[in-house]
């Protein structure tokens, strides 16, 4: 049987106001160590809440979330942040790369909070670039790159901690077709290596590049390709 590295067991997160917002809904997902899994919704679906939660950024109302094998509920703030730095890669649609300074650099960056000492972490940040292609830009600046290139340095550098789990928030949204091409590219090969990743995106043509698609609406688990039938149904 696959290794899980996340779960989630009737999940749920409301958001006070009036009316207050029921952003999750009892919700279930399973993913297995090595998945390329794509979150699909519309504006308003619950796919961004469902990414805080699985990064730990947020905290369920009820339910189980199990990271790696660990029940997130169990763990205080200092031990969520180490969870975070050791077992969780971050990409989003704005790069976050620090101006001014090289790739290799905001690579390495992504090591800060390990206490690994300057050379080391670039020493992996090196061998990271040379993972997503690029060995050759790793002197050069964010404004010297394409947006592509931008989001791989982003990516290597969610990448750098050797994390359980990659969770890309929109990656290719504020790229091209051909610099998200690209990016789409990379997270499948990265995908053939064996790592977990889940993609959250709006776009239908996206997901469609993607082995395995879980639709949200409305806060529920509309279908999921692993799935026989709609949950809860």
């Amino acid at each position: 049987m696959t290794e899980t590295v996340i779960e989630l067991a009737q999940v749920t997160r409301m958001y006070p106001g009036n009316p207050p917002v029921h952003a999750l809904r009892g919700v279930n997902l399973r993913v297995g160590r090595g998945e390329l899994v794509g979150i699909v919704g519309p504006s308003g679906s619950g796919k961004t809440t469902l990414l805080n939660v699985l990064g730990t950024l947020d905290r369920a109302d009820a339910g189980t979330v199990c990271i790696d094998g660990q029940d997130v509920s169990t763990l205080d703030d200092r031990q969520l942040s180490a969870l975070r730095a050791h077992r969780i890669g971050f990409v989003f649609q704005q790069f976050f790369l620090s101006p001014g300074v090289s790739s290799l650099d905001n690579v390495a960056d992504g090591l800060l909070y390990t206490g690994q000492p300057l050379a080391e972490r670039r020493r992996r940040a090196t061998q990271t670039l040379e993972r997503v292609g690029l060995a050759d830009r790793a002197h050069h600046r964010p404004n010297e790159l394409s947006g592509g290139q931008r989001q791989r340095v982003a990516v290597a550098r969610a990448l750098v901690g050797r994390p359980s789990l990659l969770l890309a928030d929109e990656p290719t949204g504020a790229l091209d077709s051909e610099s998200g091409a690209s990016v789409l590219e990379l997270l499948r090969e990265l995908h053939e290596d064996g790592t977990t990743i889940l993609v959250i995106t709006h776009d239908h043509d996206v997901a469609g590049l993607l082995p395995r698609q879980v639709h949200i609406r409305d806060g529920h688990i509309a279908s999921d390709d692993a799935l026989p039938t709609r949950e809860g149904r």
